[in-house]
């Protein structure tokens, strides 16, 4: 998504994207240049589409949230495919369960939805990495988003096993994709390879044909549209309401003197970032845009046909560890919810926004019949009590502890220090360094490393333990002697105050917050970059263990397991585990985390990625309720980085919560 400031609401005003000689075939999507507009089949052809990304929504909903935008009266849905969701190290491919792009595209066919698909190779979206992988790091001299040869085999690699499965479902094909863009935003990045965009041109007209059309996509700046354009790929814009329309849409005609004119992400909603305020626009300010644009294309029919496209029309949710993070002066970690303040809200319920836009939409076109699914049904299970259980003495967990009331589901709680469970998270044990490695040259693509090293000598005062400038990445838990001392981060606080004797052991827990997604350079690196000092002296004779968390927890650890119990709250990396169960259903609700500060929960092997309590503004991560068991246990992991509260309670709602920033302490407190 452009960069404008504001949550999210774009208008694809036109991507036609191939100029054909001749008479259209039975089937056929073009452009016109003599009347700038599209061609659907030989006519005139206007549509109203919004974004959706499958791989932020868990695949039994992916039904629900299409029909919902289809009864909203949208014709199309524009789709990112994000590499490194299907491509996960070199050469090994997903496309099952939630992954199965071909069983999303055949979907919106069923459902009678049109496609403007963005397959990349780079798509930002907010996503790790914008998409690309992280093993392309594993090659440090590697130059993304150009003509370097190890990045364009890679691409080439990649683009020979997506889009022979995108193909059948081309328009022209029979299928309902009318459209593809190629890269994204190219403008925004530093480096200005046209040779790159012409060797993109060539790969997807050998493996898609002649006929499909491809477009690019840039801000309105001049040094955008010049490094981002290519002759061959119909240029398009994105702007905010905020923009003076007349002007940005004359830059694009400076590129593009004839054809639609094209808005390809027109925002009025945007996504939110750890620490800063939630993203929130009124959906009166919205729907009035929405019919301000429909209007103008309307009285200017015969220079152009305006075709609205809302970014995000539906968000999603980050599970696991795909959320990016933007670098905008600072790094900018996005939250696990990607609710982007849509018409349809991050579990899928129509908001105010959806009616109003509805409403707008139903003046200039009629709404398909019926009633608009109403929401996902909800439940509040309660308070959950995290309570610590001990074992029977042959070995065997106590049994789950049940609510005096029916209406909370039940918990049990078993405790484990992360220090204490190396070897079951890192089976194949350290690797021995003199000096950090990252996580690429570890070939760690995300979650945590734990590097350790012990004092070289007698600490009897504090001594300062620090980082050079830009090496934390991107959050560094630190333990003395396995006692939690604070936390090193980046662009924050690099630098901790320590005592001790020599040979006392220091572990440092290095989290990935998420790759930058836009920016400059999208080559960002994980772990500890540099080497720590204490007192400007360089540490050494380092034992690093890459963590492998979610296999152990997929793997039925540590449920299949038994931790040591514990009691009172712990401040530190600790995982804390338990069984619920429900009422005898297995509905959608949010969990929230109180006193606890920040981590990573999972439920029945699945992650549902990061919590942040303390810094905000989300509150609640959303379950699905897909996710649970009905009417048998339900296994809960959670992972506290910096400490749980003395009473471990989760709460289970039946809506999200927000708040304003808070701030969060990086240091231990008593």
């Amino acid at each position: 998504a452009a960069r404008m400031g504001l949550p999210a609401l774009g208008l694809l005003l036109a991507a036609g994207l191939l100029h054909t000689q001749g008479s259209p075939s039975a089937r056929s999507f073009q452009l016109d240049y003599e009347h700038n507009c599209f061609l659907k089949d030989g006519a005139p052809f206007r549509y109203i589409s919004g974004s959706i990304h499958y791989a932020r929504v868990p695949r039994p909903a992916w039904r629900d949230r299409l029909l919902k935008m289809y009864m909203s009266g949208l014709s199309a849905v524009q789709v990112y495919v994000p590499w490194n969701y299907h491509e996960t190290l070199p050469g090994v491919y997903d496309f099952t369960g939630n992954r199965d792009v071909e069983a999303f595209l055949d979907l919106t066919a069923e459902l009678g939805l049109l496609v403007i698909l963005r397959p990349g190779p780079y798509i930002c979206a907010e996503w790790e990495m914008g998409g690309l992988p992280a093993w392309l790091l594993w090659k440090p001299d590697i130059i993304l988003r150009t003509s370097n040869p190890a990045y364009l085999a890679a691409v080439d690699s990649w683009l020979h096993v997506l889009l022979p499965k995108i193909k059948p479902r081309l328009y022209h094909q029979g299928g309902n994709i009318i459209s593809v863009q190629v890269e994204n935003e190219y403008g925004s990045y530093y480096a200005c390879d046209h040779g790159y965009l012409w060797h993109l041109l060539g790969s997807f007209r050998a493996l898609l044909g002649s006929e499909v059309l491809l477009f690019t996509t840039d801000s309105t700046r001049a040094r955008e549209l010049r490094c981002g354009t290519l002759r061959g790929l119909y240029a398009t814009v994105d702007f905010g309401p905020g923009s003076n329309a007349t002007e940005a849409f004359g830059a694009q005609r400076r590129v593009e003197p004839k054809g639609p004119l094209v808005n390809s992400e027109y925002y009025t909603g945007w996504l939110d970032y750890w620490g800063e305020a939630h993203a929130s626009t009124s959906a009166v300010w919205v729907a009035q845009g929405l019919e301000d644009m429909l209007q103008l294309g309307a009285s200017i029919n015969m220079q152009a046909l305006w075709v609205y496209h809302r970014y995000m029309f539906h968000g999603g949710t980050n599970f696991a560890y795909w959320s990016g993070a933007d670098y905008k002066g600072q790094y900018k970690p996005v939250t696990t919810s990607y609710d982007y303040d849509a018409p349809l809200s991050e579990a899928g319920d129509p908001t105010e926004k959806l009616f109003a836009i509805r409403t707008v939409i139903s003046k200039f076109q009629p709404l398909p019949a019926g009633p608009m699914p109403p929401a996902t049904p909800k439940y509040a299970y309660g308070w959950v009590a995290l309570r610590k259980v001990s074992a029977h003495p042959e070995g065997r967990p106590a049994p789950a502890w049940h609510c005096s009331t029916a209406q909370h589901p039940s918990l049990s709680l078993q405790y484990a220090d992360l220090l204490d469970v190396l070897d079951v998270l890192c089976p194949s044990g350290p690797i021995q360094s003199q000096f950090p490695l990252t996580f690429e040259a570890l070939k760690q693509v995300h979650g945590f490393v734990v590097y350790h090293t012990q004092l070289p000598w007698d600490v009897p005062d504090p001594a300062t333990l620090g980082a050079p400038p830009h090496s934390i990445c991107d959050r560094g838990y630190v333990m003395l002697q396995k006692e939690y001392h604070g936390t090193l981060e980046r662009d924050g606080q690099t630098t901790l105050h320590v005592m001790g004797r020599a040979g006392d052991s220091l572990d440092i827990l290095m989290e990935n917050m998420g790759r930058i997604s836009f920016g400059a350079n999208t080559s960002d690196f994980k772990g500890l970059l540099g080497n720590l000092s204490l007192n400007s002296r360089p540490l050494s004779n380092w034992l690093i263990y890459p963590l492998a968390i979610d296999t152990a927890v997929q793997q039925g650890w540590p449920h299949a397991a038994l931790p040591k119990s514990s009691s009172g709250g712990r401040v530190g990396p600790a995982f804390y585990t338990g069984t619920f169960e429900t009422p005898g259903i297995a509905w959608d609700t949010f969990v929230k985390f109180p006193g606890w500060n920040k981590g990573l929960l999972w439920i029945n092997g699945f992650n549902l990625g990061r919590y942040w309590s303390c810094r905000g503004p989300q509150q609640t991560l959303f379950v699905p309720g897909s996710v649970l068991h009905a009417g048998r246990p339900n296994n809960i992991t959670v992972l506290e980085l910096e400490g749980a509260p003395p009473t471990a309670l989760l709460l289970f709602l039946d809506r999200p919560l927000y708040n304003r920033t808070l701030g969060c302490s990086t240091t231990a407190t008593e």
